[in-house]
């Protein structure tokens, strides 16, 4: 599975961030110049709902791209578990910069924190299974290794980040390759010691990936017998990933099956945000 790598997440943070602002501010804030151009001032985000926290540093680089002269005191670190009316950061700095970054850094948090509070809540369901819980590609565009981030602050795993680090061959790549041995092979010649994963949607699709050499091998929507039987006849010569019409309520059983993974899309694709708010008093003291 992927492994995200400290010098690609603080890249996407420095990007994902810039285009934030360009999308938000652009020409410039007219609505914080409303306010004195020297006007200090403090505020501090509260969470309204209980959550697992993810988006410090994309909360930081808003300001830091804003305003470097911005302080920020934070009472929790990613992964952090919060109750309701919890405060998360105190921020101090020109007031314009705080409102003209507000959005833009509880944007990022919200969706974050409810990417993780997401993971965090289906982790929870499988406990002591010794099942890893994996994201997949649905995510928000151009937040891909943002959302896959927030999923490991939850207890999840990320599966693998795009179309180029890891072979995932579908039905699609099968009839074009005109089968599934043929399809394995041909990646093994591609690209050798890059991992090969291959969809199967029956029993014997799985005997045949597994005799062709695959790595992990998807279940796509099995049944439990059936994903029983797969896991007894494979008996670790692959990894076995469960996937399709898993949710809270299908999660523990599958688990429970003896498969090392299970994969959700609705890990990123199906998040509600985390209710922020953040309240702005201003420093009148003459400057």
């Amino acid at each position: 599975m992927y492994s995200i790598d400290p010098n690609d997440l603080r890249w996407a943070i420095v990007a994902n961030v810039k285009a934030a602002l360009a999308e938000d501010v652009a020409s410039g804030d007219i609505n914080a110049a409303l306010i004195a151009e020297h006007s200090q001032a403090s505020a501090r985000v509260i969470t309204r709902e209980a959550a697992t926290i993810c988006g410090v540093d994309w909360v930081n680089e808003v300001f830091h791209q804003l305003d470097s002269d911005v302080t920020l005191v934070w009472h929790v670190q990613d992964g952090d578990r919060v109750a309701a009316n919890d405060t998360l950061v105190e921020i101090a700095g020109n007031a314009r910069s705080l409102l003209t970054g507000e959005r833009a850094a509880l944007n990022f948090l919200q969706l974050l924190s409810a990417t993780a509070t997401r993971a965090a809540q289906f982790v929870t369901l499988i406990e002591g299974t010794g099942v890893n819980l994996l994201d997949t590609r649905k995510t928000l565009p151009g937040l891909r290794l943002a959302q896959k981030y927030a999923v490991t602050c939850g207890g999840g795993q990320s599966h693998r980040m795009g179309l180029y680090d890891a072979f995932l061959i579908k039905e699609n790549h099968i009839m074009a390759c005109g089968g599934i041995t043929e399809a394995v092979l041909a990646a093994h010649r591609l690209a050798p010691g890059k991992q090969v994963e291959v969809e199967t949607e029956n029993l014997d699709e799985l005997a045949q990936a597994l005799a062709a050499g695959a790595d992990v091998i998807m279940l796509d929507n099995f049944s439990l017998e059936d994903t029983r039987t797969a896991v007894a006849s494979v008996q670790g010569r692959a990894r076995l990933e469960a996937s399709g019409n898993v949710n809270a309520g299908t999660l523990r059983a599958i688990a429970e099956t003896g498969v090392d993974y299970i994969s959700m899309g609705t890990l990123t694709k199906d998040v509600t945000a985390i209710d922020l708010s953040m309240r702005l008093a201003i420093d009148h003291t003459p400057q």
